[in-house]
């Protein structure tokens, strides 16, 4: 199965759920997407004491989750793409239509 989870927030505690329900995912043997979105494209900046992000970002890299941001909402914050490629609105599409089940978060 094919999950497929947009992160449209920058919102420490829902960046870090977002990570945790993708690493829940591949446990179970989903294949899953995380499409950065909005401000979600900030996830890489993200730093709380509560909530480790970057930690939960690297369980989701390393156990082969697919990660992409939103070129237009990199360039909006001129931000640089970071660790995943710069996507656009056709391939945010191509997930939505490719997944099995889409969760939105933000």
């Amino acid at each position: 199965m094919k999950l497929g989870i947009v992160l449209n927030t920058n919102d420490v505690e829902t960046s870090w759920n977002a990570l945790r329900l993708g690493n829940e995912a591949m446990a179970g043997g989903y294949e899953t997407n995380l499409f950065l979105l909005g401000p979600g494209v900030e996830l890489q900046r993200i730093k709380n004491e509560t909530f480790d992000v970057p930690e939960a970002l690297n369980n989701f890299i390393n156990s082969g989750g697919n990660l992409y941001a939103c070129g237009t909402c990199l360039n909006v914050r001129q931000q640089e793409a970071g660790i995943c490629p710069i996507s656009t609105m056709s391939q945010l599409m191509e997930l939505i239509t490719t997944s099995d089940k889409i969760v939105t978060l933000g």
